[in-house]
């Protein structure tokens, strides 16, 4: 595959980007090859510099429910654009879109706006230590929360990938202030609270991390977290940023049954433009500014084209009553055709599903926590990733991240994938 003007731009933007990238992971270093840039995208689709097409699974990091360029998302845009950009005032556009998450996840009765998914974890977790009066937190190896200093220990996702969980520039007294515990040890975390009474603020967790690679609780692991934290009277954060409206109309809470006390969204509810939130139960979001002591602010937090592109999304999501269902169809047939073809090229590995996410693990032991994840075969799923690139299948380039499915992918292409992973799996297999 020639990438001349991708490898071009990739020389032209190291000149005056770090790194010559906006985020650490899309410089593909994981996978051994320069970063593919692209200039269109299309349902399913992606178009890059040198005129190859991709059958996208990446999705902008699962922010894309809706596919690329989705008619009413873009309708949406420009009618926004064309009234203005940003006004540093409240607009009706953000209590529409507040109203619409509100009237699909039960958990969430008040909320506030943000620009990303970073901003709202760093905001849930001050609130719920100013909620509390207390300091520490409880997070879980692997889980990526951004890139606050909170959660840069023990991180996933391109922190792990870079190999750096743990980033210069965290504080000591952060680390201190920070517990962090295997996910799927229930013991663990109750070792943690006997260990620190009254002294945990919050727990926070992805109840689906999507951040190692997609890995899946263990039955009655959330509901023994959620326990524990009211018995402790701890906030239970879920960190739905990847999860909310992409796995469940209400998100991993919804297909758990479970009410977390606060929940960080992200993604899927800007429609593929900066937005992000945090809410949750009316007490807990009264202790922030104006109404309470806890400060948060932000210049373009409910900025309205964002809100705009949101509501243009959840307003499919609301209309749409066979999404979730058709979503989990075509990723149960994906998944199971992925596994087959593990199995019949000889290769040990598990697909994981929920909803739009998948995750392969070139591993012959089921992954259920980080050091699971950290044991697949990364040499392999680099060799699988550029392979994949090659039949024209544009996967996540880390083994510890999760792919996305969305509207716009359908049967034909899940299975044109599948042979094409077939074809991919059994060249590796015969390769010197």
């Amino acid at each position: 595959m020639k990438l001349e003007r991708s490898i071009g731009a990739f020389a032209r933007a190291r000149n005056v980007i770090a790194g010559g990238v906006n985020s650490p992971v899309r410089a593909l270093g994981s996978v051994g090859l320069s970063p593919i840039f692209m200039k269109s995208g299309a349902g399913a689709m992606l178009y890059d510099l040198d005129g190859h097409e991709y059958l996208d699974y990446l999705m902008s990091w699962g922010a894309l429910l809706l596919g690329h360029a989705h008619p009413a998302v873009t309708r949406a845009i420009v009618n926004a654009a064309a009234s203005g950009t940003s006004f540093g005032t409240p607009t009706e556009l953000e209590t529409q879109l507040a109203e619409l998450i509100v009237s699909m996840m039960p958990s969430i009765e008040r909320l506030r706006f943000v620009s990303s998914g970073t901003e709202a974890t760093l905001s849930a977790v001050r609130l719920a230590r100013g909620y509390t009066g207390r300091s520490k937190i409880v997070k879980f190896a692997g889980c990526y929360h951004g890139h606050g200093d909170s959660f840069l220990i023990e991180a996933g996702s391109g922190a792990l990938t870079a190999g750096v969980p743990n980033s210069p520039g965290v504080t000591e007294g952060v680390a201190a202030d920070t517990i962090v515990l295997p996910f799927n040890d229930v013991a663990a975390v109750e070792a943690a609270f006997d260990a620190n009474p009254a002294a945990i603020a919050a727990l926070i967790v992805e109840p689906y991390p999507g951040n190692m690679g997609l890995v899946l609780p263990r039955a009655g692991y959330l509901a023994e977290l959620r326990e524990l934290c009211t018995q402790h009277g701890t906030v239970l954060i879920f960190d739905e940023v990847m999860t909310g409206f992409r796995v469940a109309r209400g998100g991993a809470q919804a297909r758990e049954g479970i009410r977390p006390d606060l929940t960080t969204l992200g993604k899927v509810i800007g429609g593929g433009l900066p937005a992000a939130a945090f809410g949750g139960r009316v007490e807990i979001m009264a202790a922030l500014a104006p109404d309470g002591p806890v400060y948060q602010a932000g210049t373009l937090s409910g900025n309205p084209i964002a809100m705009a592109a949101g509501i243009a999304t959840l307003g499919v999501v609301a209309q749409d009553a066979t999404l979730y269902e058709r979503l989990e169809t075509i990723g149960l047939r994906l998944t199971a055709g992925l596994k087959a073809g593990l199995d019949r090229n000889g290769v040990p590995g598990f697909v994981h599903c929920a909803g739009g996410m998948f995750s392969i693990f070139f591993t012959p032991e089921e992954v259920r926590d980080l050091r699971g994840a950290q044991a697949a075969d990364r040499r392999l799923f680099a060799k699988y990733f550029g392979a994949m690139l090659e039949h024209g299948v544009y996967f996540a380039p880390s083994p510890f991240e999760s792919n996305f499915l969305c509207a716009a992918h359908t049967t034909a292409e899940i299975d044109r994938t599948v042979a094409a992973s077939d074809s991919a799996l059994a060249e590796l297999r015969t390769a010197p």
